[in-house]
């Protein structure tokens, strides 16, 4: 299991089929871990992909169409049964908050779970920030309030062992030096600079149901990982202008004009068959303007985050 995964639990659009699930992706960043839009299905998908109540710890919702949240009242029903006693923290439009309401009151439960919601407003900003990572939100552009994420991980220092040794440093002089930026070693003050080296903080991107805008650039601009609907083929542009979606290879082109590095794609329409040849076809129109890697994800897939760009001093 890899620190820092995607776990794709469903990759559908609309209507889910016999192979693929409504929408659900979690991912695994360190100790945390973000569930995004859980639809219809996700309890059953986690408990096939091993994804625990427990290991929640933010939900993510990026508008109230129902392939992207019907979901959640069984997600948060588990968590309760689950005892699941860490805040959760939970983001949605505010213009439609009150779906979320009846979403987790949708049955007679024993509502235990304690949650702390971050109602996102247009243009959208930062949502909340940690130590870890801070999350952002973007308003898109579809049929019904949407927001797109990024969580962005601050720049940082890496230590370099051979450094370390040249400067007689070792056990918990690391931390010190670490924590204080600088360390006396012999009567010389030894600075944290001298032993490490700068490191990229690493950025996600998650971007549903969108016609092509800014926002959706913004968000996958220097992304390590873009989680991206590409729900119809470029022959189908028309009805992807239409209902507020992406094609393959307008997902392509957010990819490539924001730098970023691997591409995901998903939110695939019904009307498409799920054969090798049918789906193969996002991936050739998505590779046509984007030169990076382009995964086209499959139910349970597990895609690691790619490791961290070494900065080149």
């Amino acid at each position: 299991m890899a620190a820092r995964e995607l776990v794709v639990l469903g990759t559908a659009s609309q209507a889910p089929t016999r192979t693929r699930n409504h929408n659900g992706y979690f991912l695994r960043w360190d100790a945390a871990g973000l569930l995004f839009d859980p639809g219809e299905g996700t309890q059953r998908q986690m408990l096939l992909a091993g994804v625990t109540a427990s290991s929640i710890g933010w939900l993510c919702i990026t508008h109230f169409h129902g392939d992207h949240c019907l979901g959640l009242p069984g997600v948060l029903q588990r968590m309760a049964l689950d005892q699941v006693s860490h805040p959760v923290q939970v983001c949605y439009p505010a213009e439609n908050g009150e779906y979320f309401g009846r979403l987790r009151h949708a049955s007679a439960s024993h509502d235990s779970l304690c949650l702390a919601e971050h109602l996102l407003s247009p243009p959208g900003g930062e949502v909340v920030v940690t130590d870890a990572f801070t999350l952002q939100a973007r308003e898109l552009s579809h049929r019904v309030p949407a927001f797109g994420y990024r969580l962005v991980e601050p720049d940082g220092r890496r230590m370099r062992p051979d450094l370390l040794v040249a400067h007689g440093i070792s056990g918990p002089d690391i931390s010190r030096v670490q924590k204080n930026g600088k360390i006396i070693r012999g009567g010389k003050v030894v600075s944290l600079s001298e032993v490490s080296e700068p490191r990229r903080g690493q950025k996600f991107a998650l971007i549903m149901d969108t016609r092509l805008c800014d926002a959706a650039f913004e968000l996958a601009d220097g992304a390590d990982m873009v989680v991206c609907e590409s729900t119809f083929t470029d022959a189908d542009a028309g009805l992807a202008e239409d209902y507020g979606h992406l094609t393959a290879g307008q997902a392509g082109r957010i990819a490539a004009e924001s730098g970023a590095r691997l591409l995901v794609l998903t939110h695939f329409s019904q009307r498409y068959g799920a054969g090798t040849a049918e789906m193969s076809q996002f991936a050739r129109e998505a590779a046509a303007v984007f030169d990076g890697e382009i995964i086209v994800a499959n139910d349970l897939d597990r895609i690691p985050v790619p490791s961290r760009r070494r900065v080149l001093s």
